[in-house]
């Protein structure tokens, strides 16, 4: 019998998730230079070299990978021989609160504070939870007499991404993800990695779905020694057709959408082929450790050698002053065009908006004039000593779709900045009041955050990290994504690199 106790667990989630919060897995930083190197399309290039050279900053500076520091997930395979005890030796709280004791502690270290995105009453007031519990806690009772903890944080945008179908037995899962795929725009930052389920029941086939995304990158492994099962089969079939669509990173068009394919399965009723798909974004997060009764674990860090040294070359850029902007100048910028932009940019994102329309609604004057200026959609993260934000990504802008057209048509809003594609009754606004939309690249938060030089809240202070904020920016990197005229480099891009990736090897 092996005796954990309860701080051994308590103080190793926590030590784990501060971990992940700053360090990428190595095999995904390896994996993403390589794709790096052989990227041929100039707008993902770029945004791959965010990416990295925000992982490399946040791993010497210990900061946020992503502002949205993500749901917590923790898969325990607890030994029938091991025995939890509490504080003063007597009996343990149950699984769940300890691990969420382990969650609070992390997520509201001083030294690297955690953004809390947590909503109880999810149905309802939706209520900021403040310490980011619960976490979702899923319970094996194994053999041994070890607890083997793996422990994620799952980002909003790509959890939001998660599918779920019954197909019949017949049924292709090729088609069905090569279907699904591009409906997933690039919310869920690309290039990450699929993680597909297939098989036992609808809640089986999730859970299989998001656990396999825990394991090694080895796609390139696979491929040289060749497949063995139908799953693996599976994994090189759909690695090779996705990276053929052409989506690329962020969705701008190129060659590298997932870095690799996992696939998980389970036998099944003989009246179904249940298949869950989730993917994991450009802030994968996870890691795993073994309690064995010798006290807490803590994770050697990461060797920094890893990690490319890359420097963002902004040459090119256009130069845009915030405070100055006029719609006319604005006109003049072209899809997947690259912006430094400095001055005055104001915050807003989902329940900044909802609140923004029902004044409107009202014809209340709303705390803020939008007139002529830009809305960055963000939740940033509290800062730390002598920061003036934390790291300070953006969100996914199709949520706000909703909202576009009355801001654009009753606050005179010139142009928006997010992440990943509009549809298309926001771009068909956008075109209407010729403003635009731009995009920083997801996955780059701390790299962002430090081109923020000022950081107040102006409105709705209760709200919290989903406040309006005025930012002062110098030299923000944005993409320009819609132009005034309507076109969008989600489209674009895409389908050019679509036609162009056919006779190109796909990561060799």
């Amino acid at each position: 019998m092996t005796i954990i106790r309860q701080e051994d667990l308590v103080a190793s989630v926590a030590a784990a998730l501060q971990y992940i919060s700053y360090y990428h897995p190595v095999d995904y930083i390896t994996s993403l230079a390589k794709a790096y190197e052989r990227e041929q399309s100039p707008a993902a290039r770029d945004a791959i070299a965010q990416i990295l050279i925000n992982s490399r900053m946040c791993a010497e500076g210990h900061r946020p990978i992503c502002q949205d520091t993500g749901i917590v997930n923790v898969f325990l395979k607890v030994g029938m021989d091991a025995r939890f005890v509490g504080a003063d030796g007597g009996a343990a709280p149950d699984l769940q609160a300890m691990v969420d004791e382990g969650v609070r502690r992390a997520y509201l270290d001083p030294d690297n504070k955690l953004r809390a995105s947590i909503q109880a009453d999810p149905a309802g007031k939706r209520t900021n939870t403040k310490d980011n519990t619960p976490a979702m806690v899923n319970v094996e009772l194994v053999k041994g007499a070890t607890v083997e903890v793996t422990v994620a944080a799952k980002g909003g945008g790509s959890e939001a991404k998660a599918k779920f179908i019954m197909l019949d037995p017949g049924d292709s899962v090729v088609d069905w993800v090569l279907k699904t795929v591009p409906t997933m725009g690039a919310g869920w930052c690309p290039p990450g990695m699929l993680g597909i389920g297939i098989g036992g029941t609808a809640e089986k086939a999730m859970l299989m779905a998001k656990q396999s995304l825990m394991d090694p990158i080895d796609i390139q492994e696979l491929k040289a020694r060749g497949a063995k099962t139908r799953a693996e089969e599976l994994r090189l079939e759909i690695y090779d057709k996705v990276n053929r669509l052409g989506i690329g990173a962020q969705g701008l068009g190129g060659l590298t959408t997932v870095l690799d394919v996992k696939v998980r399965d389970y036998p099944t009723h003989a009246a179904n082929l249940p298949v869950a798909m989730i993917p994991n974004c450009a802030a994968t997060r996870h890691a795993q450790f073994v309690l064995d009764g010798s006290g807490p674990v803590y994770l050697d860090p990461p060797s920094l050698d890893s990690w490319p040294k890359l420097k963002y070359d902004v040459s090119a850029a256009r130069r845009v002053n915030l405070d100055t902007v006029t719609r006319e100048e604005a006109a003049t910028w072209k899809p997947g065009e690259v912006l430094l932009l400095t001055g005055k940019l104001l915050t807003g994102r989902d329940a900044a908006h909802k609140r923004l329309t029902e004044m409107l609604d009202r014809h209340e004057k709303l705390p803020v004039d939008f007139g002529g200026r830009f809305i960055y959609y963000v939740g940033p993260v509290d800062p730390v000593r002598d920061e003036v934000v934390g790291p300070a990504g953006p969100t996914t802008a199709t949520r706000m779709d909703k909202y576009t057209r009355q801001m654009l048509a009753e606050t005179g809003l010139l142009g928006m900045v997010g992440k990943s594609e509009r549809g298309p009754a926001a771009i068909e606004a956008i075109k209407e009041f010729g403003a635009v939309y731009l995009i920083a690249i997801g996955g780059a938060a701390y790299l962002v955050s430090k081109a923020i030089h000022g950081a107040s809240v102006v409105a709705f202070a209760d709200l919290g990290m989903e406040a309006i904020y005025e930012f002062d920016v110098r030299d923000m990197p944005v993409t320009v994504a819609v132009d005034s005229k309507g076109v969008s480099v989600h489209q674009t891009g895409p389908a050019e690199w679509q036609k162009r990736i056919a006779g190109i090897p796909i990561l060799q």
